[in-house]
């Protein structure tokens, strides 16, 4: 009986590791399509436009020249004409977008959280526009902006306004494309998620500073906001990255235009790859915008620390 139960118990870690290598088989086997997907299509390709930033490659030409870091100095150095135009364009259209969007999208899911009557019917208008895709809603608001018989220089007539000419007009170009990103991102997935995060929130911290005396803005200050800080610090990372991916909209509306009013840093990037077929100097402008991307994320990251709350995380209280 006792030589039983120890070769029994022998046996037992051998069975446990013989089934976990079988788990873990099976779960790489599972996860195969995915990963020969990742590196065929995405880390792949990242390698090769790694090491075609370091050359001089055209389409018309198929043999990479090596040139070293010749792209990056031709784009840091300002002999590309548009590359810091395109790139301060691109930052200064984030920078009005990202704030406005995220709080539209805050106020938009506060007011879906109250359970008012026809809520579910809201909510359902409010995030129709993020269904309609980028290149259909870019066709429709090119219509309505039409200067000449486009439906909101026609509306402004009825009351005596003279409307602007928005995207034909270098002045208005850059906020009429904002206006259109802002209909997209209010009622879209940013105000989804703000939505999830409030309903987070606990009732009963809301009832304990309404006993205290806290009025409603007093409330929101002290228990809704630090409550879903995490979800803004996301909303506000993933619209930093959105906002700087700025392209469908511009190509269809405006291709960069009236005068590069609204030549955005990939637009640049796409026309040196696909219209110029210089996919060396394109390959290193992906590479510094990837850079200006981490960069801005990292010090996202870095100050988060400062704002977002996290329950149970004590490291605030420790400093």
């Amino acid at each position: 009986m006792v030589s039983y139960v120890a070769r029994t118990r022998a046996i037992a870690p051998a069975g446990r590791g013989l089934a976990r290598r079988r788990e873990a088989v099976a779960g790489i086997l599972w996860a195969s399509p995915w990963l020969l997907g990742f590196f065929l299509f995405t880390f792949g390709p990242m390698i090769a436009s790694l090491f075609l930033a370091f050359t001089d490659f055209t389409l018309s030409d198929l043999s990479p020249n090596w040139v070293g870091f010749s792209n990056f100095q031709r784009a840091l150095s300002g002999k590309d004409d548009l590359f810091w135009s395109s790139l301060l364009r691109t930052l200064r259209y984030a920078i009005i977008t990202v704030p406005l969007g995220i709080g539209g999208a805050l106020l938009a899911a506060i007011a879906l959280n109250q359970g008012l009557r026809l809520t579910t019917l809201f909510r359902t208008l409010f995030f129709l526009p993020s269904l309609t895709p980028v290149v259909a809603s870019a066709v429709i608001w090119a219509w309505l902006y039409n200067a000449d018989w486009g439906l909101l220089n026609y509306m402004l007539s009825l009351v005596g306004i003279q409307g602007p000419k928005w995207i034909s007009d270098s002045d208005t170009a850059m906020m009429s494309l904002i206006i259109v990103a802002l209909w997209g991102i209010i009622g879209g997935n940013v105000m989804i998620i703000f939505l999830a995060g409030l309903q987070g929130v606990p009732r009963e911290l809301h009832e304990a500073a309404e006993i205290d005396g806290a009025n409603t803005l007093q409330r929101f200050r002290a228990v809704t906001l630090p409550m879903i800080s995490p979800t803004i610090f996301f909303n506000l990372v993933i619209g930093i990255i959105a906002a700087l991916k700025v392209f469908a909209v511009a190509v269809v509306m405006t291709n960069g235009g009236p005068s590069y009013s609204t030549w955005f840093f990939i637009l640049h990037l796409y026309n040196n790859a696909f219209q110029a077929y210089d996919m060396g100097y394109a390959s290193a402008l992906a590479w510094i915008f990837m850079a200006v991307v981490v960069t801005l994320t990292v010090v996202n990251l870095r100050f988060s620390n400062r704002w977002v709350y996290y329950e149970g995380d004590n490291r605030k209280d420790d400093r």
